[in-house]
Parts: C-alpha cells; structure tokens; sequence
C-alpha cells in the first residue's frame, strides 16, 4: 500500500480542478475535508518575506490582475504593494484579510481577458479578467486552516483611467501558491482554558507574519471565538463585552504590551483579570512574541491583574523502554527503574505489547498478550478491559485510561484507577473501525486513526468531562488528514502536532500540525512503534532489532539496543 498526503480529492482532474475567481462570492474558503499539505517549513523573521513589484507602466487588463495576485505576498502595511493595482475607490473596500485560497503554484494560474489586444482604448473603457488555479486549501477569515476545495464563477474587472489599467472590482482575500504561504503566513497557536480552569490548550490559526503581530493575535484572542470543533472542550477568560479600546498593542522598552480595553473591564473581579492576563501573556510567548509581561488599561490606567498558575507538561525525563530483565527510564547508558511501576512489569509473565506510563510516573497502562488492557502501580496489577480486539490503551492526566475495540469505535470506555467503567457518548459516530487512540497532554483533546467510508483518517475531537473531570462525551470529529495506509502508531509532539508512522513501501514518519499541515520523512528501517515528546525533535522510534532511534539534526542516530517495547508516556 502506498501513503501521500492528499491535496485534493484524490486524482481529480485539472480541468475540473481550475478555479475561477469571484469579485460577488469572493474567494473559495469552503468545500470537501482534505489531508494536511507539505508545506515545508517556516522562517520565523519577518525580514526574510519576499517582497512584490508594483504596477508596471502600461501594462494591460490581464497583466494588473496577475500583478495584484502576485502582491499578496506582501502583506505589509495592510497589502500596500497590492493595493497599488486597484482604482481609488476599490483600495479604499477590499479586505485582504478575509481569506486565502492557497494554490498550487502561480505558474499554473490562467489569465484570461474579453479585451482585444489591437483594440484602441479610452480612459473609462472596462475589461473582465478571468483567472483559473488549483487551489488545495484555504485559511478563512479568523485563520482557520481548511483542505477545503470551492468554485467561483465570475470575474475581475479591469478599468482604464488616466491612461492606466486598475482593478475596479475584485474578490475580497487573496491567493498565494503553497510553496510562499508559509513564508508569509505562520501558525500561531491561541490559548484557551479547559473546563476546569487548569492547563491551557492551543488552537492554532495562520496569519501574515509582520511586525503586528502581537496585535493580530490579540485581536484574534479578546474579540475571536475557539475553533468550533474545539469549543466544547474549552473556555475564554474574556468576557464577551470585554473588547480592545484600541487597535493596537505597542510593546515598550521594557517589553511590556500594552492593551488598551474598554470600561467594561473596571467591573471584573481579580480572578478574572488573573486569568485573562495568563491566558493572552502565553499565547503571546508562545507565538515567539518577546514581551515580559501584558498589562491591561482602561482610560489610560492600568488594571490590577495578576497571574493565574496552571498545569504544566512535565519535561522529557528520556525514552522509557523494557529490555530484558529492566524497565525504566533511559539516563545515559542506564536504565532507572521507576519507583511503583519498573517491579509490576517486570513480574509480568506474559508478553507486553504496550505501555503508557502516567505523567508522574504513579501507574501505567498495558495491554499484553492476550490483548486485555491492564493498569500496574502501587504493587498491583489490575484488569482494567477484557474485551477482544482491543487496540492500544491511552491515559489521560485526571488517570482515566481510554481503551476501544478497533471494530467497534462507538464502544469507547474511561476506565478509573478504581477499575470502574465509563462509557464515552458520541464517539466517531462516522467511524467504522479505529485504529490508534492518543490523548493530548491537557485531556481536553484527543487524536485518533479512524476509518470513515472506507478512508483511513487522522482526526481530533473535544474531550467534554463533568464537574469531576470524567470524560463524558466526544465533540465532532475533525479530519486532520488522510492516510493511504496502515498507521503503526499516533503520539502526540508537543501540544499541537501529531507524529504517525505510515506504511508505504518503508514506513515513513508523518509529522502533522493540528490545524496545518503535514511534513514526512522516511523512518528508521524496520521501525516498528513511535514515542513522542514536547517537541517534534524529541521524537523516538524502534527498529524492527530492538534499536531505538532519535533525532540527531536532520538525521536518525541509534542510541539503545535490545529494546523489546518503547513505552509511551501519557500525553505524547
């Protein structure tokens, strides 16, 4: 079987793929669920952009458009550059910001105009451009990545005025081929709280990358909305009638951001302004903005907001793996045992297929021979799922383990340290079998390879838990991206992508951002299991051999052998 990450809808046909731009519908930004594209990645400095041309002297109707369309890589002072191609009148209404459609490449874009090239023209004659791309994805108006395919079916209108071709009517939005987007575009991830107010969780959206950032992402925070698939599972600290007083966050010399609200914050308690401050201070830092703090006004004055604590991913502590007659955490050429869980497993006697160790080492999840899933801590091995063709057990960090039977997706149970069962409703209600099941660091998320209709996907759902934090319900699936082939594994890579091995003719690493899009590699050989980590560079994988592999730069270097499983560790 082979494995690509599809762009659109399988092996359509370019004709039937070209798209025709809009000035009444504006551009496409809807359509058929698609996988992640390998965009490759992104420079962070703004400075490294490229920069567009203006208008070229006389140039004709078809040439104005293809210039306006090449000036969308430069988003600076709101498109300036492509501005410069619109009449007056049109540069004062065009909203560049209300969407991209993201296409192969500008080479592949068609021109056509309905205007005579030999024709003798006079200022106030009108020429219609049509333009034709392959799009392959879109960002919409809040910066929502979509593998989304649409069709527009009306034109540009070009006009001649003192001598020169501008653009009197166009599509709000722009187009940008997929090899620029992210150098003009970058991922930044907002943040919301869970549903008990303890630990933050991303929900990423695109934006130009410029020196305005920090307002863009602002604006996108206090005024925005989490993305709907995720809401269920999250909370903003703003209040709906909190808004910015003002259009802009100047960072000062001591990198403070200053944001400017209106009077309605006066009436918020401390707890309140607390959390808000935290929630917009880390999305902030997590967007590579360089601040110190946030600190709010109104009228001038600053507000007493203070810093709300909240729950941390626990730092790589190094691969847990089972060798003969040890199990533990990898500590130079060392195995350290751990403390509770390194003796129950190895007085296993059956064989071990999985383990996902809790985040403070307290317990772990198994599933061994007989493919039962059990949890072992405290000087007890409990069984905690007898049922057949279980897949591998995940834990989440309230110590709930998820386990599923592949064929029988609906069947989704949270079992308790205490062995009782907790049925989860509305579990891929689409699926019809489930291959891989991983929950995310902050519980509110989890990552799962689902078949629907016959394709193999990646998708996320809401996790939403009572008052307690029992996981009681899924939200709506989101399809992250379609896989060709088996996953050997699912973990998750810091709090917003995703690492899968995939069969091709060698397996081969997918690295996917929830949200974005994906980037492959080929795989150590043989590799058989996956771990995450914080971060996508902390990745692991184990060889067929027992050889375990990490990165070592843009390679994979062997730094254990005799490895019989790769463990997991709750989140990754």
């Amino acid at each position: 079987m082979t494995f690509r990450v599809r762009r659109v809808l399988g092996a359509i046909a370019a004709a039937a793929s070209l798209l025709i731009v809009t000035a009444c519908t504006g551009l496409p930004t809807t359509g058929d669920v698609q996988s992640g594209l390998a965009l490759g990645a992104s420079p962070e400095d703004p400075d490294l952009l490229p920069l567009a041309s203006g208008p070229i002297d006389g140039a004709g109707p078809a040439a104005i458009v293809e210039g306006f369309m090449e000036a969308a890589i430069t988003p600076a002072d709101n498109w300036e550059t492509a501005r410069e191609f619109l009449t007056p009148e049109m540069a004062a209404t065009w909203r560049p910001n209300t969407g991209v459609s993201i296409d192969v490449s500008a080479d592949t874009r068609s021109f056509t105009s309905d205007l005579d090239e030999d024709a003798e023209t006079a200022d106030g004659d009108v020429a219609s451009v049509r333009v034709q791309f392959d799009q392959v994805a879109s960002v919409d108006g809040t910066g929502l990545f979509s593998q989304a395919v649409s069709a527009s079916n009306s034109a540009f209108v070009v006009t001649l005025a003192e001598g020169q071709w501008r653009i009197s009517e166009a599509p709000d939005g722009i187009v940008i081929d997929e090899s620029r987007f992210p150098r003009v575009y970058g991922d930044y991830a907002l943040q919301y709280y869970d549903q008990a107010w303890e630990r933050l969780v991303p929900d990423v959206r695109w934006f130009p990358r410029r020196v305005t950032i920090a307002t863009t992402i602002t604006q996108s925070l206090i005024g925005g909305a989490p993305s709907p698939w995720l809401d269920p599972a999250v909370q903003s600290a703003f209040p709906p009638d909190v808004q910015m007083a003002r259009d802009a966050v100047p960072i000062d010399a001591e990198q403070v951001a200053d944001v400017a609200l209106n009077r309605e914050a006066l009436s918020l308690d401390a707890t309140t302004l607390a959390r808000m401050r935290t929630q917009l201070q880390e999305t902030l830092a997590q967007a590579g903005v360089q601040i110190n703090q946030v600190r709010f006004t109104v009228d001038g004055r600053a507000l007493e907001a203070g810093i709300v604590e909240v729950v941390d991913t626990p730092s790589d502590s190094g691969g847990i793996v089972l060798k003969d007659g040890e199990f533990g955490t990898i500590v130079g050429n060392q195995i350290a045992p751990i403390p509770g869980i390194s003796e129950e497993i190895l007085g296993i006697s059956q064989p071990i297929l999985a383990i996902d160790v809790a985040g403070d080492d307290s317990h772990a999840a198994m599933q061994l021979g007989n493919g039962h899933v059990y949890i072992a801590g405290d000087g007890r091995v409990d069984e905690l799922d007898a049922r057949a063709l279980l897949v591998r057990p995940s834990l989440d960090p309230y110590d709930y383990t998820w386990s599923v039977p592949a064929d029988a997706p609906s069947a989704l149970l949270a079992i308790g340290d205490d062995v009782v069962s907790h049925p989860i409703a509305d579990a891929w209600p689409e699926a019809s079998e489930v291959s891989a099941v991983r929950v995310s660091s902050d519980g509110a998320r989890v990552a799962a390879v689902v078949v629907i209709g016959g394709q193999r996907w990646v998708t996320v759902s809401a996790v939403v838990r009572d008052d307690s934090g029992v996981p009681i319900r899924l939200g709506e699936t989101e399809r992250v991206a379609q896989l060709d082939g088996p996953s050997a594994g699912l973990v998750w890579l810091g709090a917003d992508r995703l690492g899968l091995l995939v069969d091709r003719e060698d397996r081969v690493v997918l690295t996917q951002l929830v949200g974005g899009t994906g980037t492959t590699e080929s795989a150590p050989s043989g590799a058989v299991s996956i771990a995450g980590s914080r971060s996508a560079a902390g990745i692991r994988v184990l060889g067929a051999e027992g050889s375990l592999y990490a990165r070592s730069g843009s390679a994979w270097s062997e730094f254990t052998d005799g490895v019989i499983i790769l463990a997991t560790r709750a989140g990754r």
